[in-house]
């Protein structure tokens, strides 16, 4: 499984950004979460969004929901994260990770495969 993350920059703001994770390798049997993490410095990882493959059921950290939607196109092969009303406090490395279990949860630790990770920077 390949994941690779793209849609990342400079935004102000109050401004929106959509990142995209091409995800490739799942077999048509797979079952699994796709989930979109960030790092910020000097902070741990917190999930921030998660879908499932199977319903396109979703989860979202409480630091984001109103203002970020996880979505998927209809072939499954591409994952969303439109992030709108963006805050500095929503800098960070964000990346996209597969859960093969599943679980629709948002904890990093259960996630399998992981993209490179792209800068997302919001400027005061």
């Amino acid at each position: 499984v390949q994941l690779v993350e793209s849609g990342g920059g400079l935004v102000q703001a109050g401004g929106s950004l959509r990142l995209s994770c091409a995800a490739s390798g799942f077999t048509s049997d797979d079952e699994y979460t796709i989930g979109w993490f960030r790092r910020a410095p000097g902070k741990e990882r917190e999930g921030v969004a998660c879908i499932s493959s199977t319903d396109g059921s979703t989860k979202y950290a409480d630091s984001v929901k109103g203002r970020f939607t996880i979505s998927s196109d209809t072939a499954k092969s591409t994952v969303f994260l439109q992030m709108n009303s963006l805050k500095p406090e929503d800098t960070a490395v964000y990346y996209c990770a597969a859960d093969m279990t599943n679980s629709l949860a948002l904890y990093g630790n259960w996630y399998d495969f992981r993209g490179q990770g792209i800068q997302v920077t919001v400027s005061s």
